[in-house]
């Protein structure tokens, strides 16, 4: 954890252009164990034979189960390699063209991974109507033991995630194959079901369940990435609750302009003007300010630019509808 302030402007609190930066951030993303990148590709490519795997099977078995968890597999595999690129761009320094890193490519990740799972919901929502309406037989010992492997290939990579909880990539990426292995653990039950009752439709009901698991675990997340992609507040941050404590900071009697936005899926960043009034220093407010945006709501980039009651009358950016 850093905690670094920075004065652009030494004045006094009466210049209406002090300014207060802090980085208050975990950086476990940056930092996390050079052994998650043997995570990431082992992960990648035992999930990407799987699947090829579990493509062949399914068509041979006449399988809709097997056909709808492969596609959510695949899923499995574009998600690593995004997260794994994320991770990677993370750890770039910022440069005068990108100042605030690539930190926003997990952002993106996110996208662009729930966008192709939803999409590919599609496929087995249509496939599996079609077999309720024509229903096939199905090879339900192969399904069983495909399912099976599908159980022990996505165990094994969550047991790889499972020290990471510190940062959420990896979290998310624990949390997913975990549930993966959940998927599959029903397939191999519908499985059985099939194969002492005969029952067909089992099979293209099943599918339709794991699109319905697919749809419930993914649309959270594409409506967070979207939001933070525009600019929106991030989840589990208030910002009633962060202007009310800034405007609770000695000497403040008002606080415009306030924004709060992602710089990625683990780090945010605040602007706000402070109109200042008090005997406290204005030093001694920010140095205050950017500590606490950080303990209490984790900001970990504050920006503040304090300014007199003269000088905020005349705020261009003062009415609170202006961007």
């Amino acid at each position: 954890m850093q905690d670094h302030d920075h004065h652009d402007h030494d004045h006094p609190h009466h210049d209406a252009h002090d300014h207060g930066h802090a980085h208050a951030h975990d950086h476990a993303q940056g930092h996390a164990p050079a052994t998650f990148g043997t995570a990431f590709a082992f992960g990648a490519a035992l999930n990407a034979v799987f699947v090829a795997a579990e493509i062949g099977c399914g068509l041979a078995a006449h399988s809709t189960a097997l056909l709808a968890d492969a596609v959510h597999n695949a899923g499995d595999v574009l998600g690593l390699l995004l997260a794994w690129g994320a991770m990677q761009l993370g750890r770039r320094v910022p440069s005068a063209r990108r100042t605030y890193g690539w930190g926003r490519g997990s952002i993106l990740a996110a996208l662009v991974n729930a966008a192709v799972l939803l999409a590919g919901v599609g496929a087995i929502v249509l496939e599996a109507v079609q077999r309720l309406l024509e229903p096939a037989a199905v090879a339900s010992a192969t399904v069983a033991w495909v399912a099976l492997a599908g159980i022990a290939v996505n165990g094994v990579t969550a047991w790889m995630f499972s020290r990471g909880h510190g940062d959420l990539n990896i979290r998310a990426s624990f949390q997913h194959m975990a549930a993966d292995a959940a998927v599959s653990a029903g397939v191999v039950v519908a499985a059985l079901l099939i194969g002492a009752t005969g029952w067909g439709w089992i099979d293209p009901l099943v599918s339709l369940g794991i699109a319905v698991v697919i749809v419930a675990g993914t649309w959270g997340t594409l409506r967070d990435a979207a939001d933070m992609a525009l600019d929106a507040v991030p989840p589990g941050i208030a910002q009633e609750a962060v202007g009310a404590y800034l405007r609770g900071l000695p000497g403040v009697v008002e606080v415009h302009d306030l924004h709060i936005w992602a710089l990625s899926t683990t780090e945010t960043a605040l602007t706000a003007h402070l109109v200042h009034a008090g005997e406290t220093p204005a030093e001694a407010t920010v140095l205050e300010a950017t500590r606490e945006l950080g303990a209490r709501f984790g900001i970990g980039h504050a920006t503040l630019q304090l300014e007199t009651v003269t000088h905020a009358d005349a705020c261009r950016l003062r009415p609170a509808e202006v961007v």
